[in-house]
C-alpha cells in the first residue's frame, strides 16, 4: 500500500480525539486531523517524529492528515487506522494472505449480519464457501508482542458475534489482525484491556471462527516511509 507524499513534524499533542497539534520543521505550529478514535496507547509520546500527508483540499478545515509515528525506539506506526483496509485489499489481491489465497473476488463493505453490520470484506470463489473477513488494526506493541485491541471495543464484541452467525450458517468467518506496526513478531489479545473480547475470541474460535495475525513492513525512501505491506503470519503467544 502506497502511502501519499509524507511530510515530517514533531509531535506536540493530540487533543479532542481528532485534533492534533504539531510543530513544523521551520518551528510554525499547525493543527491537524487524526484519523483513529482509538485509545493509540504507545502511538506517539510529545516530541515524536510524525509523518503527515496534504490533501490539497480548499474546503476542509484540516486538510492535513496524521499518518505515520516514528516513535522513539525507531519503530513506526501507521495511526491512521483507515488505511487498515487498503492495506488489507492489496494483500487480498497479491494473495498475500496465504490463508485465503485461493479466493478471486473481493467485495469491500458488504451488509451482513442482524446487528446492522458491514463486512469488511466478502470473499467469493468458484467451489468455495463464502467467506466473511472483518480487519482489526495491530498498533499496539509491548516487548515485541502486538496486541489488540488498545481499549474496550464493544464494537470488535459485536461484529464477533456477527461472524459466529455466519459460521453456523455454513460460511467461513476469519478475524484478521493487520500490522500497523513494525515492532513485533508475535500476537496476542490484550484481555487486561477487554476482558470480554478475549473471552468471546476464544469461545468463537472453538465454534469454528478463523483468526490470523500478520506483521506489517514498511518501506522507506530517502528516509521517508513510503509503503506499507503485510508480509507474513505471526504465531499467537498467551
Amino acid at each position: 500500500m502506497q502511502f501519499p507524499l509524507l511530510q515530517s513534524a514533531k509531535l506536540i499533542k493530540r487533543y479532542k480525539r481528532f485534533l492534533t497539534d504539531i510543530e513544523l520543521p521551520n518551528g510554525k505550529i499547525i493543527t491537524i486531523h487524526c484519523a483513529n478514535t482509538g485509545a493509540m496507547t504507545g502511538c506517539g509520546s510529545q516530541g515524536d517524529i510524525i509523518w503527515y500527508s496534504d490533501s490539497g483540499s480548499t474546503t476542509r478545515k484540516y486538510p492535513h492528515s496524521w499518518e505515520i509515528t516514528q516513535l522513539a525506539n525507531g519503530q513506526l506506526v501507521c495511526i491512521n487506522t483507515h488505511r487498515s483496509n487498503q492495506l488489507v485489499f492489496e494483500a487480498l489481491q497479491n494473495k498475500q494472505i496465504k490463508e485465503l489465497a485461493e479466493y478471486d473476488q473481493i467485495f469491500p463493505e458488504v451488509k451482513y449480519g442482524e446487528e446492522n453490520s458491514r463486512i469488511d470484506f466478502l470473499l467469493k470463489g468458484n467451489g468455495l464457501p463464502d467467506c466473511y473477513v472483518e480487519v482489526k488494526s495491530i498498533t499496539l506493541v509491548k516487548n515485541n508482542i502486538g496486541m489488540f485491541p488498545d481499549a474496550i471495543t464493544t464494537r470488535g464484541q459485536k461484529h464477533l458475534r456477527e461472524l459466529l452467525a455466519m459460521k453456523k450458517q455454513g460460511h467461513r468467518a476469519v478475524v484478521l489482525f493487520a500490522g500497523l506496526h513494525n515492532g513485533f513478531d508475535c500476537f496476542k489479545i490484550a484481555e487486561y484491556i477487554d476482558h470480554e473480547y478475549d473471552r468471546l475470541l476464544k469461545e468463537v474460535k472453538k465454534q469454528g471462527v478463523e483468526a490470523y495475525a500478520y506483521a506489517g513492513e514498511f518501506e522507506i525512501s530517502q528516509e521517508i516511509p513510503t509503503a506499507l505491506s503485510l508480509t507474513h503470519a505471526v504465531p499467537w503467544v498467551k
